[in-house]
């Protein structure tokens, strides 16, 4: 599964900003630990000097160096000092007092220099300095190295923990997306024969009752009601075709017993004209009866493997005369190698024998239709279909594959329903293929049939 895939997924977009959120809250949380853990440890200290300062206060000042001197023994982590009014130490193990320190018996921050470890570094610590008679001076302080060490211990913990819930939330956030696309890839393949038109088609539902498959349950919904709007509409359409074809044949005999029995030739003529054009409605009759047929996607199950070059060949034989007759220049290239396709031979000779059969109605005479085959890199096989007609203008190129629409650079002297390209997109999207109309530089109409199981997906050359 490729990574691309995976970034069109919302939750792995999302990812990055939920995981700055989560880095976000995580390191407001260790500061906020940090900064609580710092604050009542420091409080502890400041009692512990308050208290011990409030002890040595009530010594008899004639013990008070010894004291002193006990305490620093059991506690090395303890400094403390007995100063006379001249600054010089009595007792303890601070060399000397702190500069600017405040002798007001209140707890501040301090920096000393303490014989247990060395007597010339300034440590930060907690202390206290307070006048105890006769200018005398006590000082006590406690290093906070232990509160730092404690913090620090605490900021490793948590950035470690935190890293190592990180990492496996992105991995199994990437690992879980994968489900999700599984089954938007499952939907999607689903969806390729509704888009051929296959309205029997329904998207797959897994029974988890998450979006997905809510989503999946309103499609299906709405196809099916599209599936029975499109069949009562196919019904109602197909059967006043085929119930008109009746009375409209029906009439053409009567027309054409007229015809036989009239002994006026303007009378003739008249009726004549009539019967011409019962036949044109029954020949759009009979297109659309055939459009309906060519939109059942069941045929599908007869395909077999076509070879174009003899579809091409027959269409040749039969329109090579036509062309003649039209003083047409027609002219054929089959290149080597071309792949068969899957497909309905009969139906493929039909779609391309009416492209042809239109080239050759909208070519003047002295014109040209080339008609050749060749190997396509995306689709597969290519046919293209190229005449010196009037062509197709662009912003026509979606409305003539419609039902009873007529260009308008076509000559209206030419006969036609407006349903041959029709009935081409049908057999064209019942197999699964593209027909393309392309830009034309020399002018004229260009009409490439893309045949392959791919062709659909592509985009298409006229856009």
């Amino acid at each position: 599964m490729k990574l691309g895939e995976l970034s069109r997924i919302s939750t792995v977009r999302l990812l990055p900003v939920y995981g700055f959120l989560f880095v976000l809250w995580s390191v407001l949380l260790i500061g906020w630990v940090q900064y609580d853990t710092k604050r009542y440890l420091s409080g502890v200290v400041d009692e512990i000097l308050r208290q011990r300062m409030h002890y040595l206060s009530h010594v008899d000042r004639d013990r008070l160096p010894e004291v002193i001197a006990q305490t620093g023994a059991l506690d090395l982590r303890v400094m403390q000092g007995l100063f006379d009014e001249q600054g010089r130490r009595i007792a303890g193990n601070i060399e000397r007092i702190p500069a600017g320190v405040s002798i007001d018996g209140v707890v501040h921050s301090l920096s000393v220099g303490a014989q247990q470890i060395g007597g010339k570094e300034p440590v930060r610590a907690r202390g206290v300095a307070k006048a105890i008679g006769n200018g005398e001076v006590l000082i006590l302080a406690r290093a906070t190295s232990v509160v730092d060490q404690v913090n620090s211990i605490i900021y490793r913990s948590l950035f470690w923990g935190l890293t190592l819930t990180i990492i496996p939330g992105l991995i199994g956030g990437l690992w879980l997306a994968r489900g999700p696309l599984r089954r938007i890839r499952a939907l999607e393949s689903a969806a390729q024969p509704i888009m051929r038109g296959d309205l029997h088609q329904r998207l797959p539902v897994s029974g988890r009752r998450d979006e997905l498959d809510m989503l999946a349950g309103i499609v299906n919904s709405m196809l099916e009601e599209i599936e029975r709007l499109m069949s009562e509409v196919k019904g109602v359409c197909d059967s006043i075709a085929h119930d008109l074809r009746t009375p409209l044949t029906r009439l053409r005999s009567q027309l054409h017993r007229m015809h036989r029995e009239a002994n006026d030739g303007a009378h003739a003529g008249v009726v004549e004209q009539a019967i011409l054009d019962v036949d044109s409605l029954l020949d759009r009759f009979r297109a659309l009866l055939r459009i309906s047929e060519l939109e059942d996607m069941h045929r599908r199950a007869g395909f077999t493997e076509v070879y174009l070059a003899s579809t091409l060949a027959h269409v040749r034989e039969m329109y090579t005369p036509l062309a003649e007759d039209k003083h047409i220049a027609f002219t054929f290239e089959i290149a080597p190698d071309v792949p068969t396709v899957r497909g309905d031979p009969n139906l493929l000779l039909e779609a391309l024998s009416n492209i042809v059969d239109n080239a050759i109605k909208f070519t003047p005479a002295g014109g040209s239709i080339h008609l050749r085959l060749i190997k396509d890199a995306d689709a597969g096989a290519r046919i293209d279909v190229i005449d010196s007609g009037p062509g197709i203008q662009s912003s026509e190129r979606e409305a003539v594959l419609q039902r009873f629409y007529r260009g308008t650079c076509s000559n209206k002297d030419v006969s036609g329903s407006g349903l041959g390209l029709s009935i081409v997109a049908a057999i064209v999207k019942l197999h699964g293929f593209k027909l393309q109309i392309v830009d034309n530089p020399a002018g004229g109409a260009w009409l490439a049939l893309l045949c392959g199981p791919n062709a659909a997906q592509l985009r298409s050359a006229s856009r």
